[in-house]
């Protein structure tokens, strides 16, 4: 039987939960709720994150997975992961009030990606396949793209001209993820043309270091995030790979008491797309299963913020949604 009377140190990642991407994303949402008022139709999760779009849609959000099901005239958001050039045309072509969350980041893989399709080069993707962020890059070049996913697929590739191409990479990808794949690209294509690393998105390459760091001082680690949000599993993937048990968590329901046996230390972070009021509601669960000794470590304090689109600074959409009633 184990000793929970023994005090567990409890170290907070810094920096840790919503980038500014998803700050600003979500803020949208809300934002164009109070202005237009419900329903407002968000065409895929707007960030990736259970508790954020269950909260959403209590408030009145509608999520749909295409643009066909959103009525005439109905208050549409895109999500913070960016969309293709076809889903934009279609929504044009219905005169949707749109107000667009893309995050300026991937917004700017986006127009990289045109430049250099705009050059004459071949586009290689480096990303998941079938992630959200993937498909609205891949669908905003006209030739389409090689999408890559690891060192090994650089081999396989296929292209017409190998001294015409370019790469861009997925923003839920770290300069770590990427690296072996960038060396692999420029070992058999030594005038591919990429962007630099001060364009990796700079939130999921600060959270991995603020894991990696924190993985050398606990025995445990908990990642407050959803299944299907990338960069919360790359998160515990790379703890695991530092040599430490990691569990992916929604919420403080996920615990399992028994993670607690025999341990004196344990590290929590949470994804860029989890609320920090889910890290606090684990921080209190674990807080009823033993005493607790809470600290903050140091790393990467960020200060940035995107600014938000017109269409919820003032209501520029109310006449036209009006319009189409």
């Amino acid at each position: 039987m184990s000793d929970t009377s023994s005090i567990l140190k409890v170290i907070l990642a810094q920096p840790r939960g919503f980038c500014a991407g998803v700050d600003r994303a979500i803020e949208i949402v809300e934002r164009a709720l109070e202005l237009y008022g419900p329903p407002v139709y968000v065409r895929h999760e707007i960030v990736h994150n259970k508790w954020v779009v269950q909260d959403l849609r209590a408030k009145g959000v509608i999520f749909v997975g295409e643009v066909d099901e959103i009525p005439d005239g109905a208050i549409t958001v895109f999500s913070a992961h960016g969309i293709s050039e076809k889903v934009e045309n279609e929504a044009r072509l219905r005169e949707l009030p749109v107000i667009d969350a893309t995050c300026p980041l991937v917004t700017k893989v986006h127009r990289e990606a045109q430049r250099y399709e705009a050059e004459g080069r071949e586009i290689i993707l480096i990303g998941h396949e079938g992630h959200p962020e993937v498909e609205g890059t891949s669908g905003r070049v006209r030739q389409g793209v090689h999408l890559i996913q690891d060192a090994q697929d650089v081999s396989q590739l296929n292209v017409k001209d190998p001294q015409m191409l370019a790469y861009v990479t997925q923003t839920t990808l770290s300069v770590d993820d990427t690296s072996a794949i960038i060396t692999a690209l420029k070992e058999r294509f030594p005038n591919i043309a990429g962007p630099e690393l001060r364009d990796i998105c700079y939130a999921t390459q600060n959270r991995q270091n603020a894991v990696r760091d924190l993985a050398r001082q606990v025995e445990l680690l908990l990642v407050v995030g959803s299944a299907n949000s990338s960069n919360s599993n790359r998160l515990r993937d790379l703890a695991e790979e530092i040599g430490i048990t990691a569990h992916l968590i929604d919420d403080a329901h996920g615990i399992h008491p028994q993670w607690f046996d025999h341990i004196s230390s344990v590290g929590i972070t949470a994804g860029a797309s989890a609320p920090e009021h889910l890290v606090q509601g684990v921080i209190e669960a674990i807080g009823k299963l033993r005493p607790t000794q809470m600290v903050t470590m140091d790393g990467a304090v960020e200060n940035t913020r995107f600014k938000l689109p017109v269409e919820v600074t003032d209501a520029v959409l109310k006449p036209i949604r009006h319009s189409l009633d």
